[in-house]
């Protein structure tokens, strides 16, 4: 029986492979450029989105029915009360699900509340649907990332540390390969930017917001992987850690240098107050703008230069965007390594700052 492959993987690899299908057929029904652009566009939209199921790929069958392979994921929404259920009742978004007497449809990731079976989404002139939203609570594939990584971090660790006491201080097995990893955040980012004094206090929280970024970057990059950190809720949440630490273990030095900062003139002193207490804003919105725009852009990169594959649909330029997509797929495992870097070294600078003890006599 003849497939037709359809777009709607959620991996690289999947997707390399169902644009080379796609280009195949629809050179035979001999579809327009600007309908193949279309096709790429929407799917590298719908890529960095997060969805209520694990859709990893589907195909239409001779008979014209879509078969959609992965598994669906709990709704949780609060509309009046507690409404839970499965995804599965949104049939990948193309139903609507009917809970408790309400009707509920997903539009652009997101759930509405719409008239009955046959409601749709009302938009405004910008496009922006105007139906009523409940209050979300769902389990998406991105809070599963999460709580997955959570899980590995638990167990890879508890393992390194009963390996400590069980070896007589020394790591085996996966400890052996984490143990350098721990020492250089400890020796190249926290005791250099915090100090000895003070850098005990934040390595719990530096080895963590390390090591979540680092693994959530790669998994972003394996055929099972959802882009957590493309997700601004998520980089919010830590540069909001960050920021909270760093205000919370301020010291008197600290505040004094952002409210009335010695060696100043008086008027000068109430001119630079205002600005030096935006800056302690400004520091985790850049925290939170830059893991987000660099992990969107290296993905948005990607899947466009793999979709030139179906765009060009001849040999020679399918082949240089191949080995373009393979070069640049390698500078992404840097990346989701430097990304953690970054983040960690600024957030100990940070804390470094806010610990910081002067002497007012030099």
């Amino acid at each position: 029986m003849r497939r037709k492959i359809s777009l709607k993987p959620i991996t690289l690899l999947l997707l390399l492979i169902t644009f080379v299908s796609y280009g195949n057929e629809s050179s035979k029904n001999d579809a327009s450029s600007s309908d193949r652009k279309t096709v790429v566009k929407d799917y590298i939209q719908h890529h960095l989105q997060d969805s209520y199921d694990f859709n990893l790929f589907s195909y239409t069958a001779d008979t014209g029915e879509e078969k959609h392979v992965g598994f669906p994921l709990p709704v949780i929404l609060w509309d009046n009360g507690l409404k839970v259920f499965l995804s599965s009742k949104f049939h990948h978004g193309e139903t609507v699900a009917k809970v408790g007497g309400n009707y509920y449809k997903v539009h652009h990731s997101k759930i509405y509340k719409v008239d009955g079976l046959n409601g749709d989404i009302i938009e405004d002139e910008e496009g922006h649907a105007i139906n009523e939203k409940p209050l979300d609570f769902s389990i998406t594939k991105n809070v599963v990332m999460i709580f997955m990584v959570f899980l590995i971090m638990f167990i890879i660790f508890s393992r390194m540390a009963k390996s400590y006491r069980s070896n007589n201080g020394m790591a085996k097995g996966t400890g052996r390969i984490l143990e350098p990893i721990v020492l250089y955040v400890r020796d190249e980012i926290a005791v250099p930017n915090i100090g000895e004094k003070h850098y005990k206090r934040y390595m719990s929280y530096l080895l963590t917001v390390f090591f979540f970024v680092w693994i959530v970057n790669l998994f972003g990059l394996t055929p099972i992987g959802m882009n957590v950190t493309n997700n601004i809720a998520v980089t919010l949440f830590l540069a909001l850690l960050t920021y909270l630490i760093t205000t919370f273990s301020g010291n008197k030095n600290y505040w004094k240098h952002i409210f009335w900062m010695p060696g100043v003139p008086w008027p000068m002193k109430i001119i630079l107050a205002p600005i030096e207490l935006l800056g302690t804003f400004i520091k985790p919105f850049a925290l939170m703008i830059r893991l987000y725009a660099n992990i969107t852009a290296g993905h948005v990169v990607l899947m466009s230069i793999i979709g030139m594959i179906f765009l060009f649909q001849n040999w020679l330029g399918s082949s240089l965007s191949l080995l373009l997509a393979f070069v640049l797929a390698i500078l992404e495992l840097l990346v989701a390594a430097l990304q953690a870097y970054i983040f960690t070294v600024l957030s100990a600078l940070y804390f470094g700052m806010a610990v910081e003890e002067h002497d007012e006599a030099h």
